[in-house]
This record gives C-alpha cells, sequence and structure tokens, in this order.
C-alpha cells in the first residue's frame, strides 16, 4: 500500500511513524514546505509540493494532516480519485465545500476515516458499553471539560504561529479541541441544538476564541455542557454523564472511567497496564489500514465530521447571535 500524508506538523510526523510501526513503506509526502520539524526521516521519500504532483504517485490512501482550513483542498480530488482518507478532525472549517467532498467520495468510491481519536480510548468504549446495555437507565445530562495551555503543546515552536491560534488556517479553541462534540454524539445520539459563550482571555496574544462554553441539547431530551480552554494550567479532560441510575466519571489523564449506581456502589475500569496515549493513535491507524483495505467500516465516518463540524460552527453562530441555534438532521 502506497500511502500520501499530506502535512508534516506534529500529527503528521504521528501518523508516518505509526504507519511505519504498523509495516507500512511505501510513502509520498505533500509538503508547504513551512514544518519546523526535522526532515531528515523524508530523505529517501518522494515530496511534492502540489496535490496534482502527489497524486500523480496514485497512492492508495491519504492522510489529510495539513491546517484545517486546506483539509478539503487534498481532499476532494484524492477521494475523486477513489483514495482512502484518514481525515484529521476537524474535516475543514466551515461548510462551504463539504457537498464537493460528499460527491467525491460517492463518484470516487473513496473510503473515508475521520480522526476524532478519543472513539478507540478502551474506557471510553467501556463507557459506550454500558450505556448501550440499559444498565444505567436512561442519559439525563452531561459535562465535559478540556482545558490545556496551547504555548505547552509543541513548545519547539511559537505557538502564536501554528494553525491552533490563527484564524485564517481554521484555530481557535471549539474547532481545535472539537472532540467533545464527537464522542457525545457517539455516546448520547444526535445533537437537536447549540447555544454558546465564547471568550478571549487576553492571556495568548492571538485573535482567535481561547475558552468557549458551550450547550447542547439532543434528540433524546438530554443535555450537556461542554468547557473548551487554552488558558489552563495544569492541563484537564473530564467527563461527567448522569443517569436515572447513577453516574459515569471519566478521566483522560488517567484513562480511568468510574461507574456509581444509584445505591452508591462503584465500579472502576482502567486500560491495561503500559497503556499510553499514542495508543489511540495506533488503534485508529490500524482501523484505518483495515477501512483502505476494504476490511471494514469506518468507525467514524464522514458523516459524524460533518455533524461535529455543524456543531462547532452552530457555537460561533450561537455567540454572535446570541440565540439557541438548531444543527443537524434531528
Amino acid at each position: 500500500m502506497k500511502i500520501l500524508i499530506a502535512g508534516y506538523g506534529s500529527i503528521g510526523k504521528r501518523h508516518f511513524n505509526n504507519l511505519r510501526a504498523l509495516g507500512v513503506k511505501d510513502f509520498v509526502f505533500l509538503r508547504s514546505n513551512n514544518s519546523t520539524l526535522d526532515l531528515s526521516e523524508l530523505a529517501d521519500y518522494s515530496v511534492e509540493h502540489s496535490i496534482e504532483a502527489a497524486l500523480a504517485h496514485k497512492p492508495d490512501a491519504v492522510v489529510v494532516s495539513n491546517p484545517t482550513a486546506l483539509h478539503l483542498d487534498v481532499a476532494i480530488p484524492a477521494a475523486a480519485q477513489g483514495c482512502s482518507l484518514l481525515m484529521e478532525k476537524p474535516i475543514s472549517h466551515n461548510l462551504e465545500r463539504v457537498a464537493q467532498l460528499q460527491a467525491a467520495a460517492a463518484a470516487g468510491g473513496s473510503r473515508i476515516l475521520v480522526g476524532f481519536q478519543w472513539r478507540f480510548h478502551p474506557t471510553l468504549q467501556k463507557a459506550a458499553e454500558l450505556l448501550q446495555s440499559g444498565q444505567m437507565g436512561r442519559v439525563l445530562s452531561a459535562r465535559a471539560h478540556w482545558g490545556e495551555y496551547l504555548p505547552n503543546w509543541h513548545p519547539y515552536e511559537d505557538y502564536r504561529k501554528g494553525y491552533s491560534a490563527r484564524a485564517d488556517l481554521g484555530g481557535g479553541v471549539v474547532l481545535t479541541l472539537c472532540h467533545p462534540f464527537d464522542y457525545l454524539r457517539w455516546l448520547l445520539g444526535d445533537v437537536r441544538s447549540v447555544w454558546a459563550s465564547l471568550a478571549h482571555s487576553g492571556e495568548l496574544e492571538i485573535a482567535v476564541e481561547d475558552q468557549a462554553e458551550v450547550g447542547l441539547e439532543f434528540a433524546s431530551g438530554a443535555v450537556a455542557s461542554v468547557h473548551l480552554d487554552y488558558v489552563q494550567q495544569p492541563p484537564s479532560h473530564t467527563l461527567q454523564i448522569v443517569c436515572s441510575q447513577g453516574r459515569l466519571e471519566w478521566n483522560a489523564a488517567t484513562g480511568t472511567l468510574v461507574q456509581t449506581q444509584a445505591n452508591g456502589e462503584q465500579r472502576e475500569f482502567s486500560p491495561e497496564a503500559g497503556f499510553e496515549r499514542n495508543q489511540l493513535f495506533i488503534d485508529q491507524t490500524r482501523h484505518f489500514l483495515e477501512v483502505a483495505h476494504g476490511s471494514a467500516q469506518p468507525l467514524c465516518t464522514l458523516e459524524d465530521g460533518v455533524r461535529a463540524l455543524e456543531i462547532a460552527l452552530a457555537a460561533h453562530t450561537s455567540h454572535a447571535q446570541g440565540a439557541r441555534i438548531s444543527v443537524g438532521a434531528a
């Protein structure tokens, strides 16, 4: 299998290393020459600077890991050529060309996996199992909290120049940390409406929002709140789900899930010994190779990616208009 990696920032490098670890040897790279990473590992591979030249190598699959605002410049022609795609989240910074991608994928037979890697976390998968079993009763509400200090993400570069901090590249905390919108949909079902308040703290000298409080109403009647920020030290990423027969509490830092029954009885679930964050990406990449080979259906589809993007964009609209915004097909 020949794989094109579009974008060689930190996530592109991670995908490259993980694909090699899983036995892939044939790579092509599409680069803008803006990366601050050591490029010596690319010396033995073809490196192109236009999508046309890159696709001329006839890759079987494409990893779309360039800045958010540039995703569809790669994904649309690659899908039209029939390549399987691993698209980093969010799939874009707006909905303007999403229909083109959907049409290209349908016409070209492209298989698309969207890179919401938290779906591969073993204890979040356990949470999904417990909710689906019915033993927790009906989901009533949820609270996701993710705060992480942006300057610490990539200490080797000026965070103010990275895509996460630039509106023109699709940055801002709502789009960049949109994972909870996906995993809450996965766990609780479709979202019906969104309301939000966004803020610029002034702490980071960036022009995009660095804090957000987002409310979600689900088709089931459940409600959720999502806190996102770029300013919290030390970081915190947690999820609580309140049900009619108890609650679930998950902590990304420890990987643990605590199930508390209505009678107070508790069970704790933990990942296997030695589990660390990159395992999410390894498992996602292994699944992507199965998708590309046609032996598995994507666990996170293009439509899932579209729904998460709609929620993120609705949060921006809600803040701008001071109103609740209806979303999706729910």
